[in-house]
């Protein structure tokens, strides 16, 4: 893996960048794009050479690669499959805690046993009330921890990440990076809403739970992180932009809800 040749960018910036790229308005029962999503997709390969996309990385899932096929095929690159960028499947087991029962809107039984939720989908008034969820540390003794697969399935895929960083000359250690080869490139990964949280919380020094209920990143949006390193030796990854559509601005195509809840309660048509 990651066996590729590597080669530098045209920017005249000196430093390595990261782009994170949401798929397209998903068709999540089909693992696939919406039409809307195709048309998102479309518009993001018409902004691919100005983003000077580099060494491309997708998600093993449909939707992502369905997404990544635009671009890809407008520059005529090819992307590594990683499969740890596949949106993040921890889940919590809700039939071991009735406090957790609480905390997961419209909770189900199936059959006599409540069935498995994605470990971030919990409401806001339980997560406000437990600020263990928001701490760097904390996380990591909360209830949602100690019933789901949450930890072991974060501290692999952010391994995955760091082994993938080392390879571009970023070394982790301790809360920053050690910089053991400078260098200006761009990677690109295709992926999904939660793995990026996951990915940034790392990076960020932060707890997963802050950016998945603090973000809202629309289908195809960009986020842009870069090196800086104000230390020899020393880097840090900053972020220059969060969840950019400007390429559906370019081609007037409305944002898709997908990611969020609702604006106001009384929305029904908003409300899932």
């Amino acid at each position: 893996m990651f066996d590729k040749v590597m080669t530098v960018t045209g920017r005249e910036d000196t430093d390595m960048r990261i782009l994170f790229i949401r798929h397209g308005d998903p068709d999540y029962v089909n693992d696939t794009l919406t039409e809307k999503g195709h048309k998102e997709a479309s518009l993001l390969a018409e902004m691919a050479e100005e983003l000077e996309m580099g060494d491309c990385y997708q998600s093993p899932l449909g939707r992502a690669q369905a997404t990544a096929a635009y671009s890809l095929e407008k520059l005529g690159k090819k992307a590594e499959t990683l499969d740890w960028l596949r949106e993040f499947p921890a889940k919590v087991d809700l039939n071991r805690s009735e406090e957790l029962q609480k905390a997961y809107n419209d909770t189900r039984m199936d059959g006599e046993r409540y069935g498995m939720r994605i470990v971030w989908d919990m409401l806001p008034d339980y997560l406000t009330r437990h600020s263990e969820y928001l701490d760097r540390e904390l996380w990591r003794e909360s209830k949602v921890a100690q019933y789901s697969d949450l930890i072991s399935v974060y501290d692999k895929t952010v391994t995955e990440l760091d082994r993938l960083l080392e390879c571009y000359g970023y070394v982790r250690e301790g809360l920053h990076y050690r910089v053991v080869r400078e260098n200006t490139q761009t990677i690109t990964c295709f992926c999904h809403f939660g793995i990026i949280c996951v990915l940034l919380s790392h990076m960020w020094n932060v707890s997963p739970f802050v950016l998945w209920h603090a973000l809202a990143l629309a289908p195809t949006s960009v986020t842009e992180v870069v090196s800086e390193e104000r230390e020899q030796g020393i880097a840090v990854f900053r972020g220059l932009r969060l969840g950019d559509i400007s390429h559906l601005y370019r081609g007037r195509e409305r944002a898709s809800f997908s990611a969020r809840f609702c604006e106001t309660f009384g929305n029904k048509e908003q409300r899932h």
